[in-house]
């Protein structure tokens, strides 16, 4: 793994700026002989840790994570936990997979509120639900699919009207939405801070701690740090798209990158465009290229859309400036009564998807199983997968652990530089522009 591709902070993090400095990171220092190595203290590397400590107490795991919990991908998504099948798994015709994803989303939705109310984490949860919005013809024609999808799945919705929306959004811009109900919102790095805070006894963490070799010999997984080193008999990659630079479903995983802009906090006349409580709100576009909308408890407006195609997992910040006025012009078209209402930060965070949209879960090797490729789902998919995996290593037999089996596959070959950049840039910009209404 070369420096150039090390995970690395950009600075730019909203969230992560909201947090109060952390305590000196733990860095890994020594040589450590353990059981369990889990590499990526995000959402899936958090899970797995905690169940791997839960199912084998007598043992040492081992977590690390090349940059502060929460600087990461896992705390730079917009706060939603989606209990539905998400994108193209809900437009499957396979109902019983349907079935499987929304059980094992609610599951994790289970497990991550038992854990914030059990340790009384600060990371504004709420079973707010999410509105699915529509601006214009074609965000109407999806919203239609998506409301024939929810029929055919059984999953009980409520559809607003542009006079029903207005009170709630603050905006007259949605033509409708669909309402459903059980999704969780939250502040992502403050969420997989305090889970990292939270961890048993018998996990040590250790951050600011990139793994720049790993290799296996003599039966055992040895891990090399800047400063340190570990000796693992066991290992769970929570790593995501930097797996690849491990050797691990090398040319399987496309690295996208998404934006998000936060404004500062609403004043109390501000706050008066959002009349009917509880004054907080998530909303997802129905066209998926569109543009994401979030309220939060604090009276931050997030404003997310744009994506663009990073194979070295780092955008150029110079191309800040134009997503930038991107996300402000999609905000001052919802709300141009804030136009002097200035934006705090806009920042990227970087996911794993595959050409056949298909997820990864399982070995990769020997005592090395991952999990993986989320489709930019990763607070659900990656906290319930990742204590999937600490049972899959450890030999238990579970239901969810059967479902969790049957709805992965294995990620489709790419094709190699230059074509794979040329055809994914280019079918990001064709979206983009047949997109552009819902904006």
């Amino acid at each position: 793994m070369t420096e150039s591709i090390i995970p690395r902070d950009d600075k730019c993090n909203g969230w992560y700026h909201l947090l109060a400095e952390p305590a000196k990171a733990r860095r890994l220092a020594l040589r450590k002989d353990v059981e369990w190595l889990v590499i990526g203290a995000g959402f899936t590397g958090l899970a797995a840790a905690r169940r791997l400590a839960e199912l084998r107490p007598g043992q040492k795991v081992v977590l690390l994570d090349a940059l502060r919990v929460g600087q990461g991908a896992s705390g730079r998504n917009t706060g939603f936990v989606i209990d539905l099948p998400h994108k193209r798994d809900l437009e499957g015709d396979d109902l019983a997979r349907k079935q499987k994803l929304l059980g094992l989303n609610r599951n994790a939705i289970k497990d991550l509120g038992t854990l914030v109310e059990s340790h009384n984490i600060e990371c504004g949860w709420s079973i707010a639900g999410k509105y699915q919005g529509a601006v214009g013809e074609r965000g109407l024609k999806y919203l239609s699919g998506y409301e024939k999808l929810l029929k055919e799945f059984g999953y009980p919705y409520k559809r607003l009207e542009r006079e029903d929306l207005h009170p709630i959004l603050g905006t007259s811009h949605y033509a409708a939405a669909i309402y459903t109900a059980d999704t969780a919102l939250m502040q992502p790095a403050a969420l997989v801070r305090g889970l990292a805070d939270t961890l048993p006894d018998n996990v040590e963490l250790h951050e600011d701690s990139p793994v720049v070799g790993l290799s296996r010999s003599n039966g055992h997984w040895h891990a090399v740090t800047p400063e340190g080193e570990v000796r693992a008999k066991n290992l769970v990659l929570g790593s995501n798209i930097y797996s690849q630079e491990f050797g691990f479903l090398k040319g399987r995983m496309l690295p996208v990158m998404t934006f998000a802009s936060m404004t500062r906090e609403l004043t109390d006349q501000e706050m008066e465009l959002f009349s009917e409580a509880p004054h907080h709100f998530g909303l997802t576009p129905a066209d998926h290229a569109g543009t994401t909308v979030r309220l939060t408890p604090d009276r931050r407006l997030i404003i997310r859309n744009q994506y663009r195609f990073v194979p070295k997992y780092h955008d150029n910040l110079a191309g800040r400036t134009a997503i930038r006025q991107g996300h402000r012009d999609s905000f001052l078209a919802r709300y141009p009564s804030l136009e002097h209402v200035p934006f705090d930060s806009t920042w990227g965070g970087a996911c794993g998807l595959s050409r056949n949209y298909t997820p990864f879960f399982g070995e990769v090797g020997d005592h090395a199983w991952m999990s993986g490729v989320h489709q930019s789902v990763g607070a659900a998919r990656g906290t319930i997968s990742g204590k999937l995996i600490a049972e899959l290593a450890t030999g238990q037999d579970s239901s969810q652990l059967a479902d969790m089996l049957a709805v992965s596959g294995k990620p489709a070959m790419n094709p190699p530089q230059p074509f794979l950049s040329v055809g994914v840039k280019t079918r990001m910009v064709h979206a983009a522009w047949a997109s552009r209404s819902e904006l």
